[in-house]
C-alpha cells in the first residue's frame, strides 16, 4: 500500500495563468455584491445554455474510475503531499464545484476530487440505496483504491455533513477534518435562513415566472430531468438567483458551468439521501474529539441562520473557527488569497494523533451511538406515513417519548400513527400536547391544526360536544392556509375545515400509504 506522499502529478504550470486570472475576479475590484442589491431581469428565458468546456478537460489531472463494489465511481488526482479529499455539497452537486481554484492546493497536498455515487461522472447505481451511510462507505473504499492509510477530507456545504458522518466511522482515517460552510448536522435551530434576503420582488417573481414556463415546455422538448434543471439554475442565475449563496456576482461564463456541470444526478438520488440525513443528529459526537478540526466560514453564507457557526464550532469544542469577511457559502472562489493561504497553513502544521486519544473517542463514539439510535427522534424520523411504518412506529412508542419531544412535527407525526392505528385515545393526548408546542413556538396555523385533530378523535370516540367546541375555537382563529395530507387523501383549508365539521362529523379516512 502505498503512503501520502507517492507518485507526483505533471505540474499545472499551463493553467497559472487562468486560475490565477479567476482568484484575482474574486478580489474587491469593483465587481458587483450583494450588498449593491442592482436589480438585473433578463430580457428572455433562455431555452439553451452556452457550450462552455469542463474545467476537468483543461486541468492536468490523472483520472480513473474506482470500483467499489457494484458500481464505478469517477476520481481525479493531482499535486503531491498530504491527500485532501473534496466532498461537494448537494445533495446532487459535482466535483467540479471545486475547478480550477483548488490546483492551488496541489503545491502543498495531493488533492483528490471524485463524484459520489449518482452524481456527475459517476455510475447512477443506486445499489442498496442511495443513503448517507452508503456514501460513507463509498468515500471509504476510495481511500483504500488510492493506497492512502489516512487523508484530510474536507467537507463543503451538505459534504460537510458528509465529512462529519465518514470521521464518525472511520476516525482513525482522518489525519485532519475541514468543514466548509458545512452543513452542522445536528437537530437545532440555526436561525431563520437568510438566502431570500437580497433578492428583490422583481427577482422572486420573475423566478416563478421562468419555473412557470420552463415546466410548461418540458414536455415539448422532451427534456430529462437534469436538462430541465440546467435551464432552472442557468435562468434564475441570471435574474438574481446568484445572490442566495454568492456574495459577488458570478460571469455569464461561470453561470453556464454552474449549469452545466456542478448540479447533475440521478432524479432518484436527493430524495432518499436527504432522508437518511435527516434521521442523524451529530450534536455532542465531537466531544473529546482529538482530530484536528478547522471551520472556514464566509460572512455572507447566508445558507443557514447566524447562529450556525456558533453551533457548528460548539460541537467541535476542539476546533479552530476562520471568518471570511466578503465570501459567500464557498469562500474559495471568493476570497481564495486568504482561504488557501489558512488551507496551507492547517494541512502544514498537522499534528499526529495520539493513539490513546483516538481510541478513548471511539470508545465514547460507540456509547454516543448508542444513544442516538435509541432515542425516540431517531426512531421517528427513520418512519415514513405509510402504514407499516405506523405500526412499527407504534409498536415501540410509550407515553414517556412525549416527554423527549418539543416540536409541533413530532407530535403530530405521532398522533396521525395513533390516529391511523385506531388508538384515539392516547392521539387526544398527543394532540393537545401538540396544542401547547404550537404556542411556544406561536405557531397559530399548528395550534389551529391540533384543535382540528383532537376534534377528530372525539368524533370518533362518540364525544361529539367536545369535538364541536374544539372546531368553534378551531374556526373563530380564522386561519386560511391550506394543508395536504396524502397519506390520507386529505386537501384542506383550516378555517372552511373547522366549520364544516361544526355541522358534519369527521368519519374516519384509511391511509392510502402501505
Amino acid at each position: 500500500m502505498r503512503g501520502p506522499f507517492a507518485r507526483a502529478v505533471p505540474a499545472v504550470a499551463m493553467f497559472a495563468a487562468l486560475i490565477t486570472a479567476c482568484a484575482n475576479s474574486a478580489r474587491d475590484d469593483g465587481r458587483e455584491s450583494i450588498l449593491d442589491r442592482v436589480i438585473h431581469l433578463e430580457a428572455e428565458i433562455h431555452l439553451e445554455v452556452p457550450d462552455v468546456p469542463r474545467w476537468c478537460d483543461r486541468l492536468d489531472l490523472v483520472k480513473q474510475k474506482v470500483d467499489v463494489g457494484d458500481c464505478d465511481l469517477y476520481v481525479e488526482e493531482e499535486g503531491r503531499g498530504i491527500p485532501l479529499v473534496l466532498i461537494n455539497g448537494g445533495p446532487g452537486g459535482t466535483h467540479h464545484y471545486f475547478h480550477p481554484w483548488f490546483s492551488r492546493a496541489a503545491a502543498f497536498s495531493r488533492v483528490i476530487y471524485y463524484d459520489q455515487r449518482g452524481c456527475g461522472l459517476s455510475d447512477w447505481k443506486s445499489g442498496e440505496g442511495y443513503s448517507v451511510e452508503q456514501a460513507a462507505e463509498d468515500l471509504d473504499t476510495i481511500r483504500e483504491s488510492l493506497g492512502y492509510d489516512q487523508w484530510v477530507v474536507l467537507g463543503y456545504s451538505y459534504g460537510g455533513f458528509l465529512a462529519q458522518w465518514y470521521t464518525v466511522n472511520h476516525p482513525d482515517r482522518v489525519a485532519g477534518l475541514i468543514l466548509l460552510g458545512a452543513s452542522p448536522g445536528m437537530w437545532e435551530d440555526t436561525g431563520s435562513s437568510r438566502q431570500y434576503d437580497f433578492l428583490s420582488d422583481e427577482e422572486s417573481g420573475r423566478m416563478r415566472e421562468i419555473s412557470s414556463r420552463l415546466r410548461e415546455q418540458r414536455a415539448e422538448y422532451n427534456w430529462s430531468y437534469n436538462d430541465y434543471m440546467r435551464l432552472i439554475v442557468y435562468n434564475n442565475f441570471l435574474n438574481g438567483d446568484w445572490k442566495r449563496q454568492n456574495f459577488y456576482r458570478p460571469s455569464r461564463d461561470r453561470i453556464a458551468q454552474i449549469a452545466l456541470y456542478e448540479w447533475n444526478h440521478d432524479s432518484m438520488f436527493r430524495g432518499p439521501v436527504s432522508s437518511s440525513q435527516d434521521r442523524i443528529d451529530l450534536n455532542g459526537a465531537f466531544e473529546e474529539c482529538p482530530i484536528p478540526t478547522l471551520i472556514l466560514e464566509g460572512e455572507w453564507d447566508l445558507t443557514w441562520g447566524t447562529e450556525k457557526p456558533g453551533l457548528l464550532l460548539g460541537n467541535h469544542p476542539g476546533a479552530e473557527l476562520v471568518t471570511f469577511e466578503k465570501a459567500g457559502h464557498g469562500v474559495y472562489d471568493e476570497a481564495p488569497e486568504q482561504f488557501f493561504r489558512v488551507l496551507k497553513k492547517f494541512i502544514k502544521n498537522l499534528p499526529v494523533v495520539e493513539e490513546g486519544s483516538l481510541s478513548a473517542w471511539q470508545a465514547r463514539l460507540a456509547d454516543w451511538d448508542r444513544e442516538r439510535t435509541s432515542s425516540p427522534q431517531y426512531v421517528l424520523r427513520g418512519n415514513d406515513w405509510g402504514r407499516r411504518a405506523n405500526e412499527e412506529l407504534i409498536g415501540l412508542y410509550s407515553r414517556e417519548w412525549l416527554g423527549a419531544f418539543s416540536e409541533t412535527d413530532e407530535f403530530m407525526k405521532i398522533g396521525f400513527a395513533l390516529y391511523d392505528l385506531e388508538e384515539y385515545t392516547e392521539a387526544v393526548e398527543v394532540f393537545t400536547r401538540m396544542e401547547r408546542a404550537a404556542g411556544v413556538e406561536e405557531s397559530e396555523e399548528y395550534r389551529c391544526m391540533a384543535l382540528i385533530w383532537q376534534g377528530h378523535m372525539l368524533d370518533l370516540l362518540d364525544r361529539r360536544d367536545e369535538a364541536v367546541s374544539l372546531y368553534q375555537q378551531a374556526a373563530e382563529m380564522d386561519i386560511g392556509d391550506r394543508w395536504s395530507h396524502s397519506q390520507f387523501g386529505l386537501d384542506y383549508v383550516l378555517n372552511d375545515w373547522a366549520t364544516e365539521r361544526v355541522s358534519v362529523p369527521f368519519t374516519r379516512l384509511e391511509n392510502r400509504q402501505r
